[in-house]
């Protein structure tokens, strides 16, 4: 069938022109013309998205039209000294790049800004100028020629000026790298001032043998060729030449993507033709050509402008438009898909649809736009709106997503553990290889620290709590014990284990149980520990995990909110306790230096040293207080070493996206912030001489009781047998207390924001979790359990950005990277910091203070409670442009943040004080009873987007949606009889129902409904559906 040939109608008058868009073949591959295989009907009445949907839309059957990722550089035709070449002006790989005019560098990455007269002047040239698709050709020497064939053959090219056309063509290519290697600027003219300095020039000299005009004919001899004019394929023509003359910018080729070829766009004026030449090329096979691009990557397209002189700058911005055009991701890929010129030019028409216009006089176009945070999807230009679908399952989508975390009930004992097992056994030796990096060792020494002093800190307050029945030695071998389980057996090992507020509240508890009791604290805790071990691990059996589904957003950050605000509190409290023990207005120091016996100096002389220089200078000490430095600074160091510590944490920690130093110094002192200001603000502390509290380790291991060993007998005298027994009813509340701690903190970790990609491992958590308990209970060790500010921390600590992206493009966030090895790591060097007890000794107080306050800051960062907190107090035109924003009234925002405002606050007051704070737990599962009564107040669309739908609210949904279906489908049945005969049955699966239960027929059976139709009725029957519905 013969193709009818059509063009597209637009809104402005253009020329076609009706040449062979194909490039010349070898005569070896044929010259059938693939084009031809297809028509397209209707094209030119169509919108161009549509038509570059249908292009897009098309199969792919040769692996030649792939698209791949795009490198683009542009350059011109000028003269450096005596030798004219093209050189390198602009660069895209995602954003434009410019040369800096006399500044010998390059521009900051920026977004292109084109004026639309060079994009209407570069569509008039791909329809008016040459075409050619799938050229076969390995050097570029061969593509000149075919080039200049095919424009003399199209009339646009006066045979007498071929061969100097070839010869521009084939002119050395110079780069910017190269430049700046040089001691001197280039002189950069165009051949239009060269022309007419050299006319100058003549008419100054009275020489007869004065040189003439120089122009590109009369200097072709004397110019040096590029090497890429010889092929890259055929070894010792060429090769040698170009690997000697041209060598690529290597450190730049690491921001070009993997498998990226290049768009070289070459623009220029010569003084030989007087009117524009232009051709877009595609090479069948992407070829190295020698200098013709700054890196060495394969060359796809090519783009030639030449002109007569007077045109330079309107041809830098056609240049400009077409490398734009090339860079974008809708046009470049067409560029590929392209058969012929009018899906160029639907490519060019999509693009000028899509572009923004800004108006003149509004805004100076001097200025560079600075690429964006994040760039939008580009998928919606590449496919055509989609019908309307049928709204997707949420019982499902939910039920899914509980399977995929293993949050769903298995149906048979230890199911969701063994699923858990199973899960995470394919990624267990990747845990180790993740971990080679340096971003894992400062994760492993900041996070060292910051679980070392709150495990010294809890063994002191639980020494007071227990009689010392465990205090800060038994808190450093819980810690090495239980630290060392779960980071090899656990689930998540990203979650921290450490003490807790409630748990401290528990243990006094049953201390002071057992005092009125008179039994023995250690054997009776035995037998409690014993009762948690094993109900957690029925929990596990019977998938009791699934219950977290139910700990929805509002829930989880309240409490993440709460531990936040307590680790900010206690820093700042802690500093204050020191101002309490060491005031700064004390009385009279009752200690002066005195000049020593037989000495001729008077008192006045040795008053002016201080306490610790008296003794330097052979002075002597009188006085009352002389046993004790003086301790007025104390207090105002210690404010300085904690808020030091906090301020450079925070600020190196955003030192990554600084302007200073290269991207991996960067990299390196982010990742190290916090070690940096421990070490900083210690030294400093050393320096000064203030003798403030220091970190105080124990230096032995052994009890803290001389009375008691490291395994606890299960039977005493003290106690009787049945207190074994009725050790359950506090175990119970143990129990609910653990999980809640355990779990909450899971789900923050596994929150989907963090872009885990080896599972989940709730039931397999609980399980260790479970183990581990019951150990520490034998040998009298505290008991611990996740801590939420410490996990997210650790997360926060391993976060993965891209590192080599395009220039311009900011890093996209990764992941985490998830491992084992820098969990066992701290919980290992906790175990042997009685070893280290010199070296910690100098680690002031104050500044691990400091530490806890970035902690708690940084564990805000993220949280949507604390975002919607700050909006409270922002007016509207400053409030953050955030996605709830948009979709849920500001007052409904508002009246969501008070109430779970009101939480947060009910749960500080709960956990405050002794008396209430073993309520905590509870608490805790009343706020998802409270969240699940804000049912009632709002739309199940403002949940949905201020926190997560919770299950049942979902079953409940879908029941009413399968009533409603149910009397529809019952309507229809009435209306429409259809029955006998049918071929073909449309089946409706409402959410959470089996297909064991499937009625056949019309009939409706257990919630399933079968509909059968013929093919016949389909259209009409959802015709009346839709009828129905309206």
């Amino acid at each position: 069938m013969a193709e009818k040939n059509e063009y597209i109608e637009l809104p402005w008058t253009m020329n076609s022109s009706s040449g062979d868009d194909e490039a010349p073949k070898d005569p070896r591959t044929g010259g059938e013309d693939f084009t031809q295989q297809f028509t397209e009907n209707d094209f030119e009445v169509t919108p161009p998205a549509q038509r570059v949907q249908f292009i897009l839309g098309e199969d792919v059957d040769d692996g030649t039209h792939v698209s791949h990722p795009l490198f683009s550089e542009m350059g011109m035709l000028v003269k450096e000294g005596d030798e004219i070449e093209w050189k390198e002006t602009a660069r895209w790989i995602k954003f434009e790049e410019d040369v800096e005019e006399g500044g010998n560098r390059w521009s900051k990455p920026h977004v292109a800004t084109l004026s639309l007269h060079s994009l209407f002047e570069l569509r008039r040239l791909l329809v008016n100028g040459s075409v050619m698709l799938d050229m076969e050709a390995q050097n570029l020497e061969v593509m000149a020629d075919l080039v200049c064939d095919h424009m003399v053959s199209a009339g646009t090219l006066p045979p007498g000026v071929k061969d100097k056309v070839k010869d521009a063509l084939l002119r050395r290519h110079r780069h910017q790298h190269e430049y700046a290697k040089k001691t001197r600027l280039p002189i950069i003219r165009s051949l239009a001032d060269m022309r007419n300095h050299s006319s100058s020039k003549k008419k100054k000299s009275n020489s007869k043998h004065s040189r003439p005009a120089q122009n590109l004919s009369s200097i072709t001899e004397d110019m040096v060729k590029s090497p890429s004019n010889q092929s890259m394929a055929r070894p010792g023509s060429g090769t040698e030449l170009s690997e000697q003359q041209h060598k690529g910018n290597t450190h730049f080729m690491r921001k070009i993507p993997p498998g990226a070829e290049a768009s070289n766009i070459l623009v220029g004026e010569v003084d030989f033709l007087e009117r524009t030449l232009s051709c877009f090329i595609r090479l069948s096979q992407a070829v190295v050509l020698g200098d013709l691009t700054e890196v060495p990557v394969p060359t796809r397209f090519v783009f030639i402008l030449l002109g007569p002189p007077g045109s330079q700058s309107n041809f830098h911005e056609i240049g400009r438009a077409m490398a734009t055009l090339m860079s974008d991701e809708i046009f470049h890929e067409v560029a590929y898909r392209a058969r012929k010129r009018d899906h160029l030019l639907s490519g060019v028409d999509e693009f000028l649809d899509a572009v923004t216009v800004l108006p003149p006089g509004e805004w100076d176009p001097t200025i560079r736009i600075e690429p964006p945070a994040a760039i939008p999807s580009q998928e919606v230009r590449k496919r055509p709106p989609e019908l309307p679908k049928e709204e997707v399952d949420e019982e499902e989508e939910e039920a899914r997503l509980r399977e995929e975390n293993g949050l769903s009930r298995t149906g048979r004992l230890f199911g969701g553990l063994i699923n858990d097992i199973k899960r995470k056994a394919p990624w267990y030796i990747s845990d180790y290889k993740d971990a080679l990096s340096m971003q894992c060792v400062a994760s492993w020494i900041f996070l060292y620290f910051a679980c070392l002093s709150p495990i010294i800190t809890f063994g002191g307050l639980l020494a007071e709590a227990t009689g010392k029945h465990m205090a800060a030695m038994e808190s450093l071998v819980s810690g090495f014990v239980c630290g060392m389980g779960y980071g090899f057996f656990s689930g998540q090992p990203l979650t921290i284990l450490g003490s807790t507020g409630p748990v401290l509240v528990f243990e006094s508890i049953i201390y002071e149980f057992c005092l009125k009791m008179g039994w023995d604290y250690m054997t009776f805790r035995f037998w409690i520990g014993m009762w948690v071990a094993g109900i957690c691990i029925v929990l596990t059996a019977i998938d009791a995990s699934a219950l977290v589904c139910y700990i929805t957003r509002f829930t989880e950050e309240n409490f993440a909110t709460l531990i936040a605000f307590i680790f900010i509190y206690k820093a700042i409290e802690n500093v204050m306790v020191i101002g309490k023990n060491f005031p700064v207005n004390q009385g009279i120091y009752d200690c002066v230096c005195t000049p020593p016996i037989g000495s001729n100096a008077s008192v006045i002389d040795y008053a002016k040293y201080n306490w610790d220089s008296c003794e330097s200078y052979n002075g002597t000490l009188v006085g009352g207080d002389c046993g004790t430095p003086p301790t007025e600074n104390v207090f105002l160091m210690s404010v300085v070493l904690c808020a030091g510590t906090f301020l450079i944490s925070t600020v190196l920690k955003e030192f990554k996206n600084a302007l200073f130093f290269p991207s991996i110094v960067r990299q390196y002192i982010s990742d190290f912030s916090v070690l940096i200001a421990i070490f900083a603000m210690s030294f400093f502390d050393y320096s000064l001489g203030v003798p403030t509290q220091k970190l105080e380790v124990p230096n032995e291991l052994k009890p803290t009781l001389s009375t008691r060993g490291w395994l606890i007998p299960p039977f005493v005298e003290k106690n009787p047998w049945w207190s074994a027994i009725i050790a359950v009813f506090p175990a119970l509340l143990g129990t609910i207390l653990i999980f809640m701690d355990q779990q909450i903190t899971a789900v923050i970790v596994n929150r989907k924001e963090n872009k885990l990609k080896k599972g989940c491992g709730y039931h397999l958590d609980l399980f260790i979790l479970s183990i581990l308990i019951a150990i520490c209970s034998m040998m009298g060790l505290p008991w611990f359990v996740a801590a939420t500010v410490l996990s997210i921390n650790h997360v926060n600590s391993l976060k993965l950005e891209s590192e080599c992206s395009a220039p311009g493009e900011k890093p996209q966030f990764l992941g985490v990277r998830e491992q084992r090895v820098t969990h066992i790591l701290i919980f290992l060097t906790i175990g042997v910091s009685v070893l280290l007890t010199p070296l910690l000794g100098n680690i002031p107080m104050p500044v691990l203070f400091g530490v806890f306050l970035y902690m708690g800051v940084a564990s805000l960062k993220g949280l949507q409670f604390f975002d919607r907190i700050l909006i409270m107090f922002m007016p509207a035109k400053y409030q953050p442009d955030y996605m709830f924003l948009r979709q849920v009234p500001i007052k409904r925002v508002h009246l969501f943040t008070m109430i779970q405002l009101a939480c947060l606050i009910i749960l500080w007051l709960i956990k405050s004080f002794s008396q209430t704070s073993i309520l905590f737990p509870l608490m805790l599962v009343v706020m998802i009873g409270i969240r699940k009564a804000l049912d009632l107040v709002f739309t199940r669309r403002e949940l949905k987007i201020l926190d997560d739908i919770m299950p049942e609210m979902t079953k409940r949904a879908a029941a009413d949606d399968l009533h409603k279906l149910d009397a529809e489908v019952g309507l229809l049945a009435r209306i429409f009889p259809w029955g006998k005969g049918s071929r073909s049955r449309v089946v409706t699966k409402p959410p959470g129902l089996d297909d064991g239960i499937v009625g056949s027929g019309g009939a409706v059976g257990a919630g399933l409904i079968t509909c059968t139709t013929s093919n016949a009725n389909e259209k009409e029957f959802e015709a009346q559906s839709s009828l129905l519905k309206k």
